[in-house]
């Protein structure tokens, strides 16, 4: 389905024409006068511009953020004072959600209603960071009447955050909120495509009362500001969201420093359905699963796995309600899929829906939807059929476009389920609980949903496996990440130790 094709184009009142870095405290434009073009994603039209970061601009943020981190009063306070803080940001961002989702549903062309929840999720990851750091308790071990050993942690300096340009605003707090919780400053590079949400992150941080140098902002290319970030020697973490191709590249350019990595990369992530699962259920979840946020998902199930005895009344059903999922402008409110973020995004992923058609049997969608001759919108796209070596069945597309692949036994569901080079996540949908737990316990993944559909609960790890990251965040992982952990020993009792040399 599409929305009426007579519904304009939605600018948002009050646009920036330029964005500009945000470093210790100001903001500034590039040293060398650098910028780039934003466009927007419905007409591929320029809106903005903004400052490119380059070798200069980054040294200037991390001299900021050192300067912040070792003279500067924010890894000194307490928990809860830093708490407080937090819990102040995330009143900020939840009280100006509209606007926040306003502006990140046409810089990313994402339907404003899912825009809406991600700005409201940032909010709560705040929240969450900020009790987490006041509520955490960390080993003690006593060794009755002669020893005490505790672990004390503490911020290790300089985080390096790059983020993607999907969901931006979202996925920026996921990192900036447990990296400054635990005391740590940081510069942030967002992705190149999006960035008018990041550029709001100064001002809320400011009016809620973080230390200037604590939070900077380098815009510009990955290639540019995010290599001249990762590769500087004075920030020994980064924690990265990306493409896979991406991330063997920052984990070349950090390896002569040594320096701690985190990064969720690319997925393709599948979805096992057996014959007893409920299949109302399943196909809702599945439908969701890959077309929301227009597919740009790291976590999208986009790899469905059918057992053959359902399996054509399960296309069948699919494949008609993938044809009315509306289509539409981003800011409508009908919309369930918007606009790609970037030409050069759609040409890669009408690319794939080209290739699917001898790839496997077409069954919905396949290209333009009626009424939107222009932008970068794509209708959700069935193939079914899909063999495990077709490229559609094993490379992430990060669009709009799912595979149906059928099988016939539990060890081919899982043999096909681990036959790709991701691991992030995977879904099983079955009414049988030891094939439940032995099927999610069997796929290589990091993350695993049974009978539901990418629930995020911020206490458990989140990060994948094979060629889909290093390293997990989220609750504890994230605390581990961001601070070193430093064991302290004391005796209580007469020293303890054999005596050299005294005879």
């Amino acid at each position: 389905m599409t929305a009426p094709a007579t519904d304009a184009p939605h600018r948002p009142d009050g646009l920036p024409d330029r964005i500009r870095h945000y470093i210790d405290g100001h903001e500034v434009d590039s040293i060398g006068g650098e910028t780039f073009e934003v466009l927007d994603p419905v007409t591929n039209q320029t809106y903005l511009t903004a400052a490119a970061g380059q070798q200069a601009d980054v040294d200037a943020a991390v001299a900021a953020a050192r300067r912040a981190f070792v003279d500067g009063p924010w890894p000194r306070m307490l928990p809860r004072e830093r708490s407080r803080v937090l819990h102040r940001i995330a009143d900020l961002v939840e009280s100006r959600d509209a606007r926040l989702a306003e502006l990140e549903s046409f810089d990313s062309g994402l339907p404003i209603t899912q825009a809406l929840g991600q700005a409201r999720r940032a909010a709560e990851n705040f929240r969450f960071f900020a009790d987490l750091v006041v509520a955490q308790s960390d080993d003690t071990f006593k060794v009755p009447g002669r020893q005490i050993n505790y672990v004390n942690r503490k911020p290790i300096g300089v985080a390096g955050l790059i983020t993607p340009w999907n969901t931006p605003f979202m996925l920026e707090s996921w990192k900036l909120a447990p990296a400054l919780a635990t005391g740590n400053t940081v510069v942030l590079k967002p992705a190149e495509f999006t960035p008018l949400s990041a550029s709001l992150w100064a001002g809320i941080f400011s009016e809620a009362g973080v230390p200037a140098g604590v939070f900077n902002l380098v815009n510009g290319l990955g290639e540019e500001a995010g290599d001249a970030l990762v590769k500087h020697p004075d920030v020994p973490l980064i924690s990265f969201t990306g493409e896979s191709g991406t991330g063997e590249v920052i984990f070349a350019n950090a390896a002569p420093h040594l320096k701690g990595l985190s990064m969720e990369l690319g997925g393709k992530s599948p979805a096992v359905v057996f014959a007893d699962a409920d299949l109302d259920a399943a196909i809702d979840a599945t439908i969701f699963g890959v077309f929301s946020l227009n597919g740009e998902r790291c976590t999208a199930g986009s790899r469905i796995l059918v057992e053959r005895s359902v399996y054509d009344e399960f296309v069948e059903r699919y494949a008609a309600q993938a044809r009315r999922v509306v289509v539409g402008h981003p800011h409508d409110p009908d919309t369930e899929v918007g606009a790609l973020v970037h030409p050069e995004h759609f040409e890669k992923v009408m690319g794939y829906v080209e290739l699917g058609r001898s790839e496997g049997r077409l069954v919905a969608g396949g290209g333009r939807p009626e009424g939107f001759p222009t932008g970068n919108f794509v209708a959700p796209t069935v193939f079914a059929d899909v063999a495990p070596d077709a490229r559609i069945f094993q490379e992430e597309i990060f669009g709009p476009v799912v595979a149906i692949t059928p099988f016939d036994t539990e060890a081919e569901a899982v043999e096909l389920a681990n036959a790709v080079r991701y691991g992030l996540a995977a879904y099983v949908w079955t009414n049988d609980l030891k094939r439940a737990h032995n099927v999610s316990q069997s796929i290589e993944a990091g993350m695993v949903w049974l009978n539901s559909n990418n629930v995020r609960d911020l206490r458990t790890p989140f990060g994948g496996v094979k060629a889909s990251g290093l390293g997990h965040e989220g609750g504890y992982r994230s605390i581990d990440f961001y601070t070193d952990q430093q064991a302290v020993h004391i005796t209580l009792g007469a020293v303890h130790n054999p005596t050299f040399g005294k005879n």
